[in-house]
C-alpha cells in the first residue's frame, strides 16, 4: 500500500494536533470525551484514515451505546468524506462485526466507535484494515504523523458520501448462528448480561436462535449505564441470577462484545485462560489444533502455562492486546490464542476476537456433549494466587518508561529473589488509559498479597513524585 510522502504542511481540515499526545495505544485512541477525545480530533482521524486506507472501496463505521457515540461517529464520517470516501454506517453493532462486514463486502476498511470495557465517559476509534485486521504499525504511524501535521495532505477537492447499512448486521447474526454447525442449545438455561452496550444488538436474538433458555440482565442499549456495575467486569449480578436461576452456565460481555467471561452454574468465574485452555483441550483431543499451540499473552497465568504443557500442549506468550496475540498466531499459524481478560481469538472463525462467538462456542460445545460448564471446571487447571493492581500515573512519560525509576526496578527486583523462581512479577504501562498495572503472582497467596501493595505503592510514591 502506498502512504503519502512526509513534508511538514498545514491541515486543509484544522491545524495539526499535538502528535505527542495522539497516538495508538494497545487497542486504538482511547480517552475522555471532550478532554482527550474530542470531535475535533475524530474528524482529523477520520480524513487520516480515509488517506491510509486503500482506495475504490467503501470504509465501514460501528459503535457501541455510549452517548457521545453519534457525536464521534459523525466527526469522523464527515472527515472521511472530506477525504473521498464513501461511508456505510453499521450503527450500534459489536466490534468483531465490523472486520467480518469488512471482509464479506470487500471493504477498504473500518472504524468502530468504543471504549470496551471502559466507563460511559470514555471513548475510543479503533481502525480495521482492508482484510479486516487492525492496522499494523506502518499505518498507524502514517495517521499519528497526519494527525501531527507532518504528512502531506492532497488538496480538499472531493466529497464522499455515508449510507445507512444496519442491513449488513443480519449477516453476523446469522454468522454466529452457523458457528454452532447445527448443535443445539434446545432446553439449556442460559443467563446473559449484555452490559447495557453492543451484545445487546442480537445477542438474546443468536442465543434464542439456537434454543436456549435465556435470562437477560441489562439488555437494553443504554450509554449512560455502559459497563456500569454490569458486564464482564461487573460479574457479580450475573453470578447471583445463574444460582437464582439454577441456570447451567452464564456469559457477560464487555462495553463491544469483544470480550467474554463466564459463570457455571456453582457460581465460580471461567477467565479467559480457563476457556483457553479447556476449548484447547476439546480441539487438541481430536486432533484439531495445530502444533498443539495456544498463543497467551504475559497476563496469562502461570498455572495455564504449566498445567497446558504438561498435557503435551505448546504455549505461546505475547504482549499484552489482542493485534499482538493474532500477529503470532498468523506467524506460528496457531488455531486458538487470546488473554485472560476473555479477549478469544479462533482461526476457524475469521480471527476476531468476539466475546458472542466464543460464549456460543463454549455452550454448544458443552451442550453437545451432556457436560455442564462445572464439569468442564472440574477438569481444568488449578490458577496460581494472582492480583492485579491498577496504580493512575497521569504522566505519559514516567508510566511508559517506569523501568527506568531506580527505586521501583529495585523493589521489582526484591520482590522475584523473595519469591525463588515460584511465582512473577509483571509491570506495565497501560496502552489504554493512564494508569501503570502492576501484577503479582506466586504460588504462597501471603507472597503475592505482600508484594503487590509494596510494589504499587513504591510505584505511586516514585513516578508520581512531583
Amino acid at each position: 500500500m502506498s502512504l503519502p510522502s512526509v513534508h511538514p504542511v498545514g491541515h486543509p481540515i484544522g491545524g495539526p494536533l499535538d502528535g505527542d499526545h495522539v497516538s495508538f495505544g494497545t487497542d486504538g485512541i482511547r480517552g475522555h470525551v471532550g478532554s482527550q477525545l474530542t470531535p475535533a480530533l475524530a474528524l482529523q482521524v477520520g480524513y487520516w484514515c480515509g488517506q491510509v486506507l486503500p482506495g475504490g472501496a467503501p470504509v465501514l463505521i460501528g459503535r457501541d451505546s455510549r452517548r457521545s457515540g453519534p457525536m464521534l461517529t459523525a466527526a469522523l464520517t464527515a472527515g472521511l468524506t472530506a477525504a473521498g470516501r464513501e461511508v456505510w454506517q453499521l450503527g450500534i453493532c459489536p466490534t468483531p462485526a465490523v472486520p467480518g462486514a469488512i471482509r464479506r463486502c470487500a471493504a477498504a476498511g473500518g472504524l468502530m466507535v468504543s471504549a470496551s470495557h471502559n466507563p460511559p465517559g470514555d471513548n475510543g476509534i479503533k481502525v480495521f484494515g482492508p482484510s479486516g485486521a487492525k492496522l499494523g504499525a506502518e499505518q498507524q504511524q502514517a495517521i499519528e504523523a497526519g494527525l501531527a501535521g507532518r504528512l502531506q495532505a492532497p488538496d480538499l477537492c472531493a466529497t464522499g458520501q455515508s449510507r445507512e447499512r444496519g442491513d449488513l448486521m443480519g449477516a453476523y447474526r446469522q454468522a454466529l448462528v452457523a458457528s454452532a454447525e447445527g448443535q443445539s442449545l434446545e432446553g439449556c438455561r442460559i443467563v446473559l448480561d449484555l452490559c447495557h452496550g453492543s451484545a445487546t444488538a442480537c445477542g438474546e436474538e443468536v442465543f434464542r436462535a439456537l434454543g436456549a433458555q435465556v435470562t437477560v440482565l441489562h439488555g437494553e442499549p443504554d450509554g449512560a449505564r455502559i459497563n456500569v456495575d454490569c458486564g464482564s467486569t461487573h460479574l457479580e449480578p450475573l453470578r447471583q441470577a445463574v444460582l437464582a436461576g439454577e441456570a447451567e452456565m452464564g456469559f457477560a460481555f464487555d462495553g463491544d462484545a469483544d470480550r467474554m467471561l463466564a459463570v457455571d452454574s456453582r457460581g465460580r468465574v471461567v477467565d479467559g485462560d480457563q476457556i483457553l485452555y479447556l476449548w484447547g483441550s476439546a480441539l487438541m483431543t481430536v486432533g484439531a489444533l495445530p502444533g498443539r499451540r495456544i498463543v497467551a499473552t504475559v497476563m496469562s497465568n502461570l498455572g495455564f502455562e504449566t498445567a497446558w504443557r504438561e498435557r503435551g500442549g505448546v504455549l505461546e506468550r505475547t504482549p499484552v492486546g489482542d493485534q499482538h496475540v493474532h500477529r503470532a498466531m498468523e506467524e506460528l499459524g496457531a488455531g486458538l490464542g487470546g488473554e485472560q481478560s476473555g479477549h478469544i481469538l479462533s482461526a476457524r472463525h475469521g480471527m476476531s476476537g468476539d466475546g458472542l462467538l466464543t460464549a456460543v462456542q463454549v455452550a454448544t460445545l458443552l451442550h453437545g456433549q451432556g457436560l455442564s460448564l462445572a464439569d468442564w471446571m472440574e477438569a481444568s487447571f488449578r490458577p496460581y494466587p494472582q492480583r492485579l493492581v491498577n496504580v493512575r500515573v497521569p504522566d505519559r512519560q514516567r508510566r511508559q518508561q517506569w523501568s527506568q525509576c531506580e527505586p521501583l526496578r529495585r523493589e521489582v527486583e526484591r520482590a522475584e529473589a523473595d519469591m525463588q523462581g515460584q511465582g512473577r512479577v509483571l509491570v506495565r504501562a497501560s496502552g489504554t488509559e493512564p494508569l501503570l498495572r502492576v501484577m503479582v503472582e506466586a504460588a504462597e497467596p501471603r507472597l503475592v498479597s505482600h508484594w503487590a501493595d509494596q510494589l504499587a505503592a513504591a510505584a505511586e510514591q516514585h513516578l508520581n513524585a512531583a
